[in-house]
């Protein structure tokens, strides 16, 4: 029997929601505070709630105390408030402290928190739960259903035991239809349901290309004498120099962490740049090796980023559902921060759904959703940042900085800025042949303060059987090596933060493009890179994947 003649139970709820971060969560509580009778599923693809949540992150707990007016009551783990915020232009072997006087004050931290943010969502995965939530972890939705009338009718989530063939094999099962009247899409950055949904019904027409970046990040504990619990530190800069976009976080947590990353703008021009090299380089630079020095690195992980920000949000409702949280993009890029706005968005997309329930609907347009959003904080949040990503793009980094500085300060001041600048490319049209590019020689990682890919990749407890189909699919398996190869050296074997691209070379032999997919992070970045648009990611089996401790 073939997999698309299984037959599947079917459950029915409410409200379905795809994806166990901050926007979903938020959205499943509220749902819940609004009315314990309306029946609320949420199916997150890790493990556990946390498992696949990666952020720096310093939160603004503007949401969350709209939300849950009495966290701290409760025991939210928000334990560091900042104390410091540093900002740092860097150079090969020195930095220049930015005033903080210079900064808007949307820049400032204070009030904010240095957080876990995957335990964070696991906190609020209790509260949801209290509530009478129904949350199913390590079920991976892999396909969208829909009604007659073309609307979301609820995923098909719980699928395992496919071999490599597309076969069922003894371990098989079909999972289950999980139908709302209202569905949820809240899978993050570039989630592959959202993907199709967005394709499907055309929600990005009009709006900018949205733009990624991609975040690297290690979790170390370091030595008692050189923690500062609450300091804050962005740069800006070395090692990716005038051109490349992107910038680094160190953010002291309690207990002697440090939560340290890289950021690189995934519109970058040159094919040679290898982004997870550029983060172990940055480790040695004079203001962070110090820091790190006599620590130990305790988890590695990473993640893509939506940077469009205003401009590239989509439309936000179809047909029977909604995008929330990062499957539409909320980061206010400036303050590299994204959990408010997502949590926000969830939210509001409850409350639009429960006056619809309320009212008798079901499977049509959440048009209030919209609405609500363009009259909330969210809104004011992204518009006052807008053109600071395209400025960075087409001015550098010191034009960029300048007049996206002036921009910000100009609509906290007066209320509006120098209009609004177009992003222009999409990321996978940036490169430059590999011909026409500079070759960048990156020192070998000493093992000590840097560290090889695969590794890192241990420290991110990625696991995937080996029997079941590739979850990252090549529409056609000739272009890695017949068009990437010549054109662009293949910069998968670059942009990959865990290895799972190689092109291997035997002598005698054509090069052949090899795909490790057992080493996924899930960070989409080969799915928003890759300059022939030739990858797709899918989601695994469910519970596979990374499994980050504290991030």
């Amino acid at each position: 029997m073939s997999v698309e003649q299984i037959q599947r139970e079917a459950m029915e709820y409410d409200v379905v929601i795809v994806g166990a971060g901050p926007a979903g969560l938020a959205a499943a509580i509220r749902l819940k505070q609004l009315s314990p009778e309306i029946s609320v599923c949420l199916l997150e693809k890790g493990s556990e709630v946390g498992a696949h949540i990666l952020s720096g992150a310093v939160i603004d707990p503007i949401a969350l105390t709209e939300l849950i007016p009495n966290w701290k009551e409760l025991g939210a783990p928000l334990n560091t408030p900042v104390t410091e915020d540093r900002f740092y232009m860097l150079g090969p072997s020195g930095q220049l402290r930015l005033p903080n006087f210079m900064m808007p004050p949307l820049m400032d931290n204070h009030g904010n928190y240095a957080v876990s943010l995957g335990n964070v969502c696991r906190w609020l995965a209790q509260q949801a739960e209290g509530l009478g939530v129904e949350i199913y972890p390590g079920f991976a939705c892999s396909e969208v259903l829909y009604r007659e009338d073309g609307s979301v009718r609820g995923v098909v989530a719980g699928v395992v035991g496919i071999g490599k063939d597309g076969q069922p094999k003894a371990d098989f099962q079909p999972g289950m239809e999980l139908l709302g009247k209202y569905v949820f899409i809240a899978e993050g950055v570039r989630g592959s349901l959202a993907k199709e949904i967005i394709a499907k019904y055309d929600l990005a027409y009009g709006r900018e290309p949205q733009k990624y970046g991609l975040g690297m990040k290690e979790l170390w504990e370091v030595r008692p004498e050189v923690h500062k619990q609450g300091q804050v530190t962005h740069t800006m800069g070395w090692p990716l120099g005038l051109k490349a976009g992107g910038g680094s976080f160190m953010y002291h947590l309690e207990d002697n962490l440090v939560s340290i990353g890289f950021v690189v703008h995934l519109n970058y021009k040159n094919p040679h740049l290898f982004p997870y090299m550029e983060f172990q380089r940055f480790k040695h630079h004079p203001l962070i090796k110090p820091v790190l020095e006599g620590g130990r690195r305790i988890a590695y992980g990473a993640r893509a980023i939506n940077e469009g920000g205003f401009q590239s949000v989509p439309k936000l409702y179809f047909p029977g559902g909604a995008l929330i949280g990062c499957s539409a993009g909320f980061v206010n890029v400036p303050r590299i921060k994204g959990s408010h706005n997502a949590m926000k968005t969830g939210m509001l997309a409850a409350e639009a759904a429960f006056a619809a329930l309320t009212a008798g609907r079901s499977g049509d347009e959440l048009a209030a959703y919209e609405e609500a959003y363009r009259n909330s904080w969210v809104y004011t949040d992204l518009k006052r940042v807008k053109n600071v990503k395209p400025m960075w793009t087409k001015l550098g980094l010191l034009g960029g900085l300048a007049l996206g500085g002036l921009d910000m300060w100009m609509n906290q001041l007066l209320g509006f800025g120098l209009g609004t600048w177009k992003h222009g490319k999409r990321d996978s049209e940036t490169l430059v042949p590999a011909a026409e590019a500079k070759p960048i020689d990156y020192p070998k990682p000493d093992g000590v303060i840097s560290f090889d890919r695969l590794t890192n990749v241990a420290f991110s407890a990625t696991n995937h059987e080996e029997d079941q189909m590739v979850h990252l699919r090549l529409k056609n398996p000739d272009v890695p090596i017949a068009v990437n190869l010549p054109a662009w050296d293949e910069p998968a074997q670059r942009y990959c933060p865990a290895g799972v691209y190689e092109v291997v070379r035997e002598e005698g032999k054509a090069p052949r493009f090899q795909i490790n997919h057992q080493n996924c992070v899930h960070c989409k970045t080969c799915d928003i890179k890759d300059p022939s648009q030739n990858i797709t990611w899918v989601v695994p089996q469910g519970g596979e994947g990374p499994n980050y401790p504290n991030m």
